[in-house]
């Protein structure tokens, strides 16, 4: 979306094609056009996101305003019915109050409310479920599996939580390191992943139907790479204990699985030896199911 400046973000390579258009190399006003009427985005945090000086209806009815050039009565028309679209009670009274004046939960109901009032094509969320408890968590993502059918908009997904990926997602990019490392639905990598990174991953979740004997969660061993001097080879290398010496060295390319399913790793390819990934079957059920 080119939210941060440039400089000091930029584009190093590559391309972002939306509609046929390569979005890279759209100019500032071509963007302003695009942001919150064909691509929106929830953010995080909605307490650091929504502006605490305005009521809630007034910033919905913004984006409302700037992009379908309604008059002020018909977007006030269209705010009250986006709140009540995304379950908040009496929005009537709701339009009126502040973001101080809402709880965690009825932010992020405000903050989709927002995204989604210009009926975008595509709906970024960054971890929109993290400051929340549970319950709300799973609120908040019915809702978005319920407007995603209601309104036709694809979501992209951003989070860590692999119960949310099993829940939401039909297709799923493992990133490490700034790179993608492992690609496909999500079958692929909850059921057949081909990845050390997506494997730790897998491993690290909780599982209630094993007791392990010295009480101790699994975790990946190690720390990130310092993406400001980039290893030569993979970013996971020496956190991988099947890392060979190509691995130091050189950067893996993407081995296609199948049809829709890639991985960048060595491991894949012909000549590399044989490794058993670990078992994780019956953990990959609880999380197909949308358990954690």
């Amino acid at each position: 979306m080119r939210l941060n400046p440039e400089p000091p973000a930029r584009f190093k390579a590559g391309e972002i094609i939306f509609d046929e258009k390569d979005i890279t190399k759209l100019k500032e006003k071509e963007m302003q056009k695009l942001r919150g009427s064909q691509i929106s985005m929830i953010f995080q945090d909605p307490m650091t996101s929504l502006n605490p000086t305005m009521a809630i209806g007034k910033q919905i009815m913004e984006g409302l305003r700037r992009h379908r050039k309604v008059n002020h009565a018909e977007a006030k028309k269209v705010a009250i019915e986006m709140l009540r679209l995304v379950q908040i009670p009496n929005p009537e009274k709701r339009f009126k109050e502040y973001p101080h004046q809402f709880s965690g939960g009825m932010r992020q109901r405000a903050m989709i409310a927002i995204a989604l009032v210009c009926n975008p094509q595509i709906l970024i969320a960054d971890e929109p479920t993290t400051a929340l408890d549970v319950t709300i968590q799973a609120q908040i993502l019915e809702l978005m599996n319920d407007l995603r059918s209601k309104i036709n908009t694809s979501i992209i997904m951003i989070t860590h939580d692999l119960g949310v990926v099993a829940h939401m997602a039909q297709r799923v990019i493992v990133m490490y390191g700034g790179k993608i490392v492992e690609t496909g639905s999500t079958s692929d990598i909850f059921y057949h992943s081909r990845h050390p990174y997506s494997w730790g991953l897998l491993s690290s979740v909780p599982r209630l139907d094993i007791k392990k004997k010295d009480g101790k969660l699994s975790s990946i061993e190690g720390t990130p790479p310092d993406l400001f001097a980039p290893p030569q080879g993979c970013p996971f290398a020496d956190r991988c204990e099947y890392a060979m010496k190509i691995c130091q060295q050189q950067m893996p390319p993407s081995f296609e699985i199948n049809i829709s399913h890639e991985a960048s790793c060595w491991l894949n390819h012909p000549q590399s030896p044989s490794v058993e990934p670990p078992i994780f079957t019956k953990k990959n059920k609880q999380l197909s199911k949308g358990g954690a």
